[in-house]
């Protein structure tokens, strides 16, 4: 496969659409691809002919998360922060339609988007502790601040997998649909969304997020360097 058909970058009127599709390996993110979503994020914020962008899937996964089998070193953390930072600058709409499990970096970026709409076949997992790693994607704030400190210390610390149905009574997604019902129905309250008065919503985004705004940057740049502390650890034990 082609690297540009890992993330296929289309438009539906005025809404962007970033599709992982890599099912074969169940849409694991590599360094070119948190690349192209970065790219992708940043163009459409500067874009006035953009209103939101909206991520999914191809296949049985939204995504499982980081590519394992690529080395972690500073340039790929690097790519990892931008990436990060690129979901929590973004000014328009951030909508999520999580057709399956969502893994790690995958999970823990949809608590920067605006609307999640899952599959009830999706589920929430990210076992760091479990891959010697640290977390990441600025959940050590966004996950307390959504579900509460019990249910986020579950996830961060002891690999709790959340299932769809948990994650809405936690307040961590928005809608749960019929995997057959997903798509036309997510699309139906997107659409219905995007005849709203652009200005007004992005105006509100900016208000609802003025008080933590600067958290989430903090947060993003405190988890990647407790990440590179730990990458160096587990290497200096080989």
């Amino acid at each position: 496969m082609d690297k540009e058909d890992a993330v296929i970058e289309t438009i539906r009127e005025s809404i962007k659409v970033i599709r992982f599709n890599k099912p074969h390996k169940k849409n694991a993110i590599d360094k070119s691809m948190y690349l192209r979503v970065t790219k992708i994020l940043n163009e459409a914020a500067a874009n006035d002919t953009i209103s939101m962008v909206v991520l999914t899937g191809t296949g049985d996964f939204y995504s499982s998360g980081n590519d394992i089998t690529a080395e972690i070193d500073d340039f790929g953390l690097n790519i990892l922060r931008n990436f990060v930072e690129a979901f929590i600058k973004f000014p328009k709409l951030l909508i999520a339609v999580v057709n399956g499990p969502a893994i790690g970096i995958a999970a823990t970026t949809l608590a920067l988007c605006d609307l999640v709409f899952a599959s009830e076949n999706a589920y929430f997992y990210t076992p760091f502790p479990k891959l010697h790693m640290t977390a990441e994607g600025a959940s050590t704030f966004t996950f307390p601040r959504l579900m509460g400190q019990r249910k986020a210390t579950e996830m961060l610390l002891f690999n709790h997998k959340m299932s769809a149905k948990e994650g809405l009574e936690h307040g961590f997604i928005n809608r749960v649909y019929k995997p057959e019902e997903l798509q036309s129905k997510s699309w139906d309250k997107i659409m219905e969304i995007s005849k709203l008065p652009a200005h007004s919503i992005l105006a509100t985004k900016n208000l609802l997020r003025r008080t933590y705004y600067d958290d989430l940057l903090k947060t993003n740049e405190v988890e990647i360097e407790a990440l590179k502390r730990i990458v160096y650890q587990v290497k200096s034990n080989l």
